[in-house]
This record gives structure tokens, sequence and C-alpha cells, in this order.
């Protein structure tokens, strides 16, 4: 078996030292951390939005909380640079498929049930199906709690697809290639469908929905199979009917809302950036279940939270923990950022279940699936993936020998 490989973002220091780093200086050191103080870095542009909301846990707590926004492209080196120094924040969204990176670093608390004893929200049976055990814990070790879930469905343009005659939204991977091809022949500058070439888990959900998986029995990372070459043939083909952008910098939000691609697969905030660059359009686009072969399986995704090991503030950050989990916090969370609850309660409540987005959102939810959780998978297994696929799309490389050297290039690649 290969050696589990050191992630970039561990680049320049034995696991050792960080090992150690992660147990050293206080959590928050130089962000002013204290025992009435909580730093919390959040991921993306929604600093201001979780300044909002966990403002009337400040009132009643007492604590001060700092939110840090880090953009998605920076975590890695953020996160390097705080475990190498122990100064980290006390608190950290982290994205579910960079789970295994940052729980190997060893700078996150362990959150067993005698850590989380008397935090009422944050117990395991809160929490749906699926986003608890191996979306929280490596190797048996709980590091994180759920924080928001999401999953990808088919979005798509009412008005757009009944002008062509199409007058629902496409149910198999067959019928959207095909209606794909239909809205493309609409005219120069215009396509069917969008494929974002960062997305790595696109080709993973289609593998997924023609009845397979790229792990094999042994847990290894695996994409020499008849259903991986099912889903590759259905990736370059919508490029190859001419259905889908080539340019690296297509927006998918302006290409949904002029018409463009008026097909596409995302999460639930892609909702909010719609409604905002666009409200003419309400009405005139619908969300729908991930499209069908074998299967219709998603991408279960989301973020956790975990809290940094040497926090100056544990109780005060079990506290905001046990805050962000509470079923009213989670639907504030939604109206605020369209980020989809991970607790029963909230997914229940009526002011979901009666919205016609997020019933669609909680129906896939029960049919959707992690990511392997291998050791960095955006900047290793999935950047070959992708690597892999863009070099046949973009640039005319053989199919056969594209996906020879994926297969190579991750061979032995352990998910345990």
């Amino acid at each position: 078996m290969k050696r589990s490989r050191i992630l970039p973002i561990l680049a320049g220091a034995t696991a050792g030292t960080l090992l150690f780093a992660g147990c050293a200086a206080g959590a928050g050191d130089g962000d002013g951390a204290s025992a009435d103080s909580l730093t919390v870095w959040v991921m993306g542009d929604s600093s201001a939005h979780f300044d909002e909301l966990v403002a009337p846990f400040a009132e009643d707590s007492g604590i001060t909380v700092k939110t840090v926004a880090i953009p998605w492209d920076a975590i890695d080196q953020k996160f390097t640079t705080a475990v190498a120094s122990g100064e980290g924040p006390d608190i950290i969204q982290i994205g579910v498929s960079k789970l295994r990176t940052f729980a190997d670093s060893g700078a996150l608390l362990t959150l067993d049930d005698s850590t989380l004893k008397g935090y009422e929200n944050l117990a395991s049976d809160k929490f749906i199906d699926g986003i608890g055990g191996d979306a929280t814990a490596v190797g048996g070790n709980v590091v994180s709690v759920p924080w928001v879930s999401d999953t990808r469905v088919l979005y798509y343009r009412t008005d757009i697809l009944a002008e062509q005659g199409i007058t629902e939204a496409p149910k198999t991977w067959d019928d959207l290639r095909a209606d794909a091809k239909t809205l493309a022949a609409r005219g120069d500058g215009q396509y069917g469908y969008y494929i974002p070439q960062w997305d790595s888990s696109l080709p993973v959900i289609m593998t997924w929905d023609q009845g397979g998986d790229i792990v094999g029995a042994d847990g290894d990372i695996d994409f020499d199979t008849p259903e991986f070459r099912d889903a590759v043939d259905l990736y370059t083909g919508l490029y190859a009917d001419g259905s889908v952008p080539t340019n690296a910098d297509f927006d998918q939000t302006q290409g949904f809302t002029s018409g463009t691609t008026p097909l596409l697969l995302s999460g639930p905030y892609l909702a909010n950036a719609i409604k905002d660059a666009a409200p003419e359009l309400d009405g005139k686009w619908a969300v729908a279940p991930v499209p069908a072969a074998k299967d219709n399986t998603s991408l279960l995704a989301g973020s956790n939270l975990g809290v940094w090991g040497s926090t100056k503030n544990e109780e005060g950050a079990l506290k905001l923990l046990d805050y962000l989990s509470d079923p009213a916090t989670q639907l504030e969370w939604y109206k605020l950022d369209s980020q989809l609850p991970t607790v029963k309660a909230a997914l229940a409540d009526g002011a979901l279940v009666d919205d016609p987005l997020a019933s669609v959102y909680a129906e896939q939810l029960l049919n959707a699936k992690l990511l392997p959780l291998v050791p960095n998978w955006d900047g290793d297994t999935g950047k070959a993936l992708l690597d892999a696929l863009n070099s046949i799309v973009l640039t005319g490389a053989n199919t056969d020998d594209a996906i020879d050297g994926l297969i190579s290039a991750t061979s032995g690649t352990s998910t345990k």
C-alpha cells in the first residue's frame, strides 16, 4: 500500500512538529482570545451574517465573539500557519472534504461524550442520519460537530425549458444530456448545462449514479471500474455535444440568470445568489433532485465546527457550539445565509418543510454520500481526477491515456 501522502498544507514541517505545535501555544494567541472572548474562523464571505447570528449569544453570555472570514482558497495555508505556530482560533469551520486533513494535524480538541456532557444540542441523536460518524470523526475519534449540511440538486430555468418544449426537469442523466443538447441549439453562445471545471464532486456523483463507487472493497481509491468509465463517457459527452461552456472563468450564477446555462447542479447557497442577482426571475426557476441512472445519489457535504485543542476558553467554545446547534439558531442561519441545517428538529420545522426549495434539499439529503475521506482530497485525489477529465475535454487528450494516468496517480490512496 502506498504511504499516506503528507498534505500540501503540512509542507515545511514534520508531522511530529505539527502535533507538538498544535498542543503548544494557546489558541487564539495574537487574536486577543481569553476566558471572556472567542475567535471563530468562518469560511467564505459569511462573516457579516455570522456576526448577526451570534449577537444574541454574545449578549446573553457576556462572551465577545470575534469572527474572522477566511477565503476558501486560503484556508489550507492559514491552517498550516496556525498549526505550526499554535496560534489558532478557538473555533474553526471545517469543510467536510478537509476533515481528514484537519484531524490528522492533531490540533483539534477531541469531542467525546465526556467533553460534550451537559451540552444537550450536541448529542449525536440530534443530527440527521449520515451527518455524524464519518462526517465528524476520523479513525473513530470525534473532532468536530455538524454545523451546516449541503447537497447538490438540479437547478433549472422553467421558463427557458418550456420555450424549448421541455415541460419538466430531466429525471435521468440521459434525459439531461438530451435536454442540454436541445438547449444548446438555441444559438451561438448558448449552452444547456454547466460543468464547473473546479468541482471534483460531479464526476464522483455521476459514478455513484451509474451504480458504482470510487472506493474499492479494500478501502483504497479505485477509478478502474466500468461505472467510472460510464461516468467519464457522460461527463465528456456533454462537452462533445457542445452543451457545456469551456472557459474556466465562467460564472455559474450569471450563466444561470442570463439563461446561457439553464441547467446545472449546485448547492442550496446558489438560491440566494440567484435571488439577489435576478429577483425578476422569481417563479421562473426551480430545483429538482439529481437525475438518475441506476441511482440518483448526490453529494453529502457541508461544514463542521471544531474546537482548537489549546483554546483558553473551552467552556465558552462548547457553549457557542451548543448555541449554534439549537434548532432556532439553525433555522435563522438558513434564513440569513441559505445554509441548510444539520439538526433534525430544524429540518422538520414547518418553515423548511413548506419551503419548495428546502423540501427538495431535504429529500436529496436522504440519498447522499460523502466524498472519500482521504488525505487532502482537494489537492491530491480530487485534483488528479479533474486534471484527467479536463485534459480530455479541454486539450483533446486521449481518454484511455488520461484515465490510466489517473489510476496510476491515485493507486494505493487509502481511506483508512
